[in-house]
């Protein structure tokens, strides 16, 4: 009994320190957290003059960051490996958080953090990631949207891992909508488009990185967009309506609504923003019998070809 009791006990202190040893892992406070965040900066700014980096690069940081999982995690992934233009080919570790300086000397010389919960502002720890990843797709970063609301880089995307979720088209959405929580809302409602289920993503539309068009929008304007995958809808026609060739977005939610066809309010009341109702009579519309305005597709029920008709005799878009 007694023998079993001493495994047993001896079995709970592995356990509880091997559980203190993740948790001081999962939730280590850097020595410079209490720090006034403008003087972590100027210490880091002076590093980056200064550029006393480690001749072992890697080997200096591993010396006491090898045991954390999350660190020995960025060598799963593109940033850990040797390939060319990768950190690991340059500067490795300090390629990315600074030069190491005096900080490999008890740890109490702060080093670039990232994420929210960094002293360092979004826009010095963007400068890093940008000073490789400066393409084409991230030319328009600097005053979009998400530039000006202060996100990072590391907000979105993770570096310490294999695959990065936002990187991911199955998790792409689940990540981009845990900030744009109104967008998440009308993903689930009845009409929408099918991001729910990944058959569509944030970037097939937007670029999050900026873009020359408002939303962050991949074309150059709401109605081109919708065109590269509603090509039916483009026009010229021969009679046109004013509201489908200025913006989609008049009529539709794009990003779902409890109405049909993503539409914003449901017709007649959508229509009658425009139209009031000029050639017919109101009073039918509310209450009363069913009839033309309020039964089936409501003002399509005559005027089914809303996006535009090519026929002759099509001037009320009737046909």
């Amino acid at each position: 009994m007694s023998e079993n009791m001493g495994w047993f006990t001896g079995k709970l202190v592995q356990l509880l320190l091997l559980t203190f040893v993740v948790a001081s892992f999962t939730t280590m406070a850097t020595p410079w957290d209490d720090k006034d965040p403008q003087e972590v900066e100027a210490i880091l700014d002076k590093k980056f003059a200064e550029g006393k980096y480690s001749p072992k690069g890697a080997d200096s940081c591993l010396m006491c960051h090898r045991k954390s999982p999350k660190v020995m995690a960025l060598f799963d992934g593109v940033h850990g490996s040797d390939i060319q233009a990768s950190p690991m080919a340059d500067l490795q570790c300090e390629a990315c958080h600074g030069p190491m300086g005096k900080h490999n000397r008890g740890g109490k010389e702060p080093m670039i953090t990232f994420g929210s919960d960094s002293p360092v502002p979004a826009a010095k720890q963007n400068s890093v990631c940008m000073s490789c990843h400066n393409d084409d797709q991230r030319m328009a970063w600097e005053g979009n949207h998400h530039d000006n609301a202060d996100v990072s880089c590391a907000d979105c995307h993770q570096v310490h891992t294999r695959h990065d979720p936002i990187a991911d088209r199955s998790t792409e959405v689940e990540v981009c909508t845990s900030c744009h929580t109104q967008q998440k809302a009308d993903i689930n409602k009845r009409s929408s488009h099918p991001l729910k289920w990944q058959q569509m993503v944030c970037t097939d539309c937007h670029n999050p990185h900026g873009s020359l068009s408002d939303a962050n929008l991949k074309q150059m304007s709401v109605n081109e967009n919708c065109y590269s995958c509603h090509a039916e809808k483009r026009g010229p026609k021969l009679w046109e309506h004013a509201p489908v060739t200025d913006n989609c977005a008049t009529c539709h939610n794009p990003h779902g609504s409890v109405n049909e066809a993503m539409l914003n309010s449901k017709p007649p009341m959508l229509c009658q923003q425009c139209h009031a109702s000029v050639g017919h009579t109101s009073n039918a519309v509310f209450g009363g019998k069913p009839n033309a305005f309020n039964a089936g597709q409501s003002c399509m029920n005559c005027h089914s070809q809303v996006h535009g008709s090519n026929h002759p005799s099509g001037k009320l878009l009737q046909r």
